[in-house]
């Protein structure tokens, strides 16, 4: 192995050229020129080079290339998307072609760290040692080789193990609007939910949140058994798509191994619209609410690579949330979301306002394996209290002014008697955690006499 250059070593490119691996194929040309810039988006000629090659382009008085992707092209005209700012980029700039492909180096070492989209340490610790090629794409798999699911996993919340039990491969959208509580929701999830390895993906969110989130979410021991990948919403839309590609290698690396990796990713929701800003900067059409076609084949491919692994082989279990723009649950990427995964829990703004928290609303969640792997007795409880809460909820207003009279509903008035042991069930703490024995028996009073 090549001597490793110093504060390049995690970039994609020179992590490459340090394994010697071969970058350009025969026949294709290798160097080209900036023809021009349009808003984002790098129009190159002179160069033969595949959609997500990865290229560099030589600025006007730097020493260093400015790192860039292919992202399409028209002709004889190539379209690059910079990792970074196109700052000093003229035309006539030099373009090399240094890889067909987007591929990177991975390493075990990887837990306990907080790096980039780039593969590159973020948390002022030592340098990392890459020694093992990996291409970040989607390999070739066969539906019928994964297990089955079978095995619950203890999240921990209440709401979830009790009404929407989520099970080891599983898939799951926690989906909401703005400020409604995903992010402590997923923080909750973090802290709970037993695994070998979690590798979580802080994806165009603000960047105080991801040292929040380090730091006093995950803590030291949270941590050490966490590979973080950040990249905050300043990025660009390619390194925030390169993020979410490398979080799923990761989860599959370590799944490979015989591994339970548990997979957050906050959110789902910045990375379409990181691939709506790259497939408009290309030109493709824009459908609803503007989104191109390559975002509706971008989500399902990403969720598609995380669930149960062959009989050699661990699992991931995957959390994602997305935002519900508006609080429109009928947004593209949430409908896109819904039909993808393998069930939602959908947050009620109306009870984040009311201190209800976690705001789950069990009308519009679901958990598409639950009755696969729970017991009766633990189905019926589920059902039993999703349906007081539902017929509680549809009769409110009434209610609440005083217009239902008891006695007219037998089934109603046990929702009213149940409603405060309900809210007092369903309401936790940030901090709070629950077997799936205690809840099992908390959730009893479903069944008690007075019921």
């Amino acid at each position: 192995m090549a001597e490793r250059k110093s504060n390049e070593l995690y970039n994609f490119n020179q992590a490459l050229e340090n394994l010697n691996l071969s970058v350009n194929a025969p026949g294709f040309i290798s160097i080209g020129r900036v023809k021009r810039i349009v808003g984002l988006t790098i129009e190159a000629v002179g160069i033969s080079a595949p959609i997500g090659g990865q290229c560099v382009i030589q600025a006007r008085g730097s020493d260093n290339g400015l790192h860039a992707e292919v992202i399409g092209f028209d002709g004889d005209l190539v379209f690059l998307m910079p990792l970074d700012g196109i700052e000093r980029i003229s035309p006539g700039c030099r373009v090399t072609l240094r890889s067909e492909m987007a591929r990177g180096c991975f390493s075990f070492a990887l837990k306990g760290r907080v790096i980039d989209g780039l593969g590159r340490p973020i948390d002022g610790r030592p340098e990392l040692d890459y020694d093992e090629q990996a291409s970040f794409e989607l390999g070739e798999s066969n539906a019928l080789a994964r297990q089955n699911i079978s095995e619950i996993l203890d999240t921990g919340i209440k709401a979830i193990d009790s009404c929407f039990t989520f099970g080891k491969g599983q898939r799951m959208g926690l989906i909401a609007g703005s400020g409604v509580g995903k992010s402590v929701l997923l923080a909750m999830l973090a802290q709970n939910t037993p695994a070998d390895v979690a590798v979580i993906a802080l994806i165009g969110e603000r960047g105080r949140e991801v040292k929040e989130f380090v730091t006093e979410t995950l803590g030291e021991e949270g941590l050490r058994k966490s590979v973080v990948i950040a990249e905050p919403v300043n990025a660009s839309p390619v390194r925030r798509i390169k993020a979410a590609k490398l979080a799923h290698k990761i989860a599959e690396q370590y799944r490979e191994q015989g591994k339970h990796v548990l997979l957050l990713m906050d959110s789902l929701t910045r990375v379409a619209h990181a691939q709506r800003e790259i497939g408009l900067a290309i030109g493709e059409p824009p459908t609803t609410k503007g989104y191109p076609p390559s975002v509706f084949s971008l989500l399902p491919s990403l969720i598609e690579r995380v669930g149960m692994g062959s009989a050699s082989e661990g699992s991931i279990s995957g959390f994602y949330t997305v935002l519900a723009e508006n609080d429109d649950r009928s947004d593209p990427i949430v409908d896109i979301s819904r039909a993808s995964l393998d069930g939602q829990i959908m947050l009620s703004r109306k009870l984040a306002d009311a201190s209800h928290y976690p705001a789950i609303d069990l009308e519009g969640s679901i958990s598409r394996v639950a009755d696969k792997i729970v017991s009766e007795p633990h189905t019926l409880r589920a059902r039993k209290l999703r349906r007081l809460w539902s017929l509680y909820r549809q009769n409110e207003d009434i209610i609440q002014i005083g217009a239902y009279e008891p006695g007219s509903n037998a089934e109603l008035d046990l929702a009213i008697k149940l409603k405060p042991d309900i809210d007092k069930f369903l309401i936790q703490g940030e901090g709070d955690t629950f077997t799936l024995q205690q809840t099992m028996q908390e959730l009893s009073f479903i069944e008690s006499e007075k019921a």
